[in-house]
């Protein structure tokens, strides 16, 4: 080497016929995070997947965690190329709107669950949006576990911070991470399904209250909102108790106890949603019922003033013939005593709809 190429190498300027060293890669903006955990443990840094997915296949104990937020085609194809996964899965990965379900295609097991958030709004209008919900995919891996979010709600960064915190747990692999998803998911129903029992509350005071000011566009909107709750919360029972069946071998033993508990959770989940939307079939009949009543006690009223007016009209054309014998018809007071008569009429027969409730 010569003296210039040496005086190259200490001032760090590139050596003619040497390569230079190869750029470092960084994730796409659809990667929230991407980590290396061993031993129930997070490797420093942030790497890139590709080489995450390397180390952790290098390293025993260790396993990469792949969060993405709604991917683009391309990305998630390359993601696909790295972990091995089919063309089907990487398919199925950049829609949304899937069932709860739980399927395993070889060596990756795909988990899929809905998302749910409560939208805050100052009073329920027949277009207001009660709860935004979403979906989740978890991919797992004999090394990877790999997690594709769609929506706003649900976000996955809190689940990775809260796991981090309880290594015992992190440390059964890639499991762990679905665990903590499916936990996280049943949380925010149960947040969910309290801020919805508080909308029913206020809901159900204004259906029976005195002044009724309930509109039934109204429930029927709240109703529409519960029932895509319904649709994310009811579907996940069956998927989670599959992985609670030991004849699959799913998640590892020492992970059983802490599905299980999920499960639970869910179970009060199921319960609520169920019991909101057999209350909001009741208040929403109780408040045709409502309407029904109403629209009756307006026919009668009707009907009262229309038999009161059909009185004076009777008298009046009579009385408008001019038959020669009509009575009192030659009589000075005559005039004034048909009025009376009909005043008295009237009168005589709003009391009687009065009393009988008609009025």
């Amino acid at each position: 080497m010569g003296l210039s190429a040496v005086f190259d190498r200490l001032l760090g300027r590139p050596v003619p016929g040497q390569r230079g060293p190869e750029p470092r890669r960084s994730n796409p903006d659809a990667v929230v995070d991407c980590a290396v955990y061993l031993a129930g443990r997070r490797e420093p840094g942030r790497p890139h997947y590709a080489d995450a997915y390397a180390r952790s296949r290098r390293t025993r104990d260790a396993f990469v965690w792949l969060g993405l937020h709604e991917p683009d085609p391309a990305v998630m194809a390359a993601v696909g190329r790295t972990f091995g996964l089919d063309d089907l899965t990487v398919e199925q990965t950049l829609a949304d709107g899937h069932r709860p379900t739980v399927r395993r295609d070889g060596d990756v097991t795909l988990l899929v669950l809905r998302t749910a958030g409560y939208v805050e709004h100052a009073e329920l209008t027949d277009t207001s949006e009660v709860i935004d919900t979403g979906d989740v995919m978890v991919l797992l891996g004999d090394r990877f576990v790999i997690t594709v979010r769609h929506g706003a709600a649900g976000a996955l960064t809190s689940v990775r911070a809260d796991i981090e915190h309880r290594p015992a747990v992190l440390a059964e692999g890639p499991w762990a991470v679905a665990y903590a998803v499916c936990s996280r998911m049943v949380d925010l129903y149960l947040e969910v399904s309290g801020h919805v029992e508080r909308d029913l509350e206020r809901v159900e005071e204004t259906v029976f209250a005195r002044d009724r000011s309930a509109d039934i566009q109204h429930i029927y909107q709240l109703k529409r909102e519960v029932v895509e709750f319904k649709r994310a919360v009811l579907p996940l029972q069956a998927p989670l108790r599959s992985l609670l069946d030991q004849r699959l071998g799913n998640p590892p033993r020492g992970l059983r106890r802490w599905f299980a508990d999920v499960d639970s959770r869910l179970t009060r989940a199921v319960d609520r949603v169920a019991a909101y939307d057999d209350l909001l079939n009741s208040i929403l009949q109780s408040r045709l019922a409502q309407l029904a009543v109403d629209q009756n006690n307006d026919m009668r009223k009707i009907a009262a003033w229309a038999a009161i007016a059909a009185t004076q009209t009777g008298i009046a054309g009579i009385y408008g013939m001019n038959f020669a014998t009509m009575p009192e018809l030659g009589w000075r007071y005559g005039y004034p005593a048909v009025l009376c008569l009909m005043a008295l009429t009237a009168i005589t027969l709003h009391r009687l709809f009065r009393r009988s409730g008609w009025l």
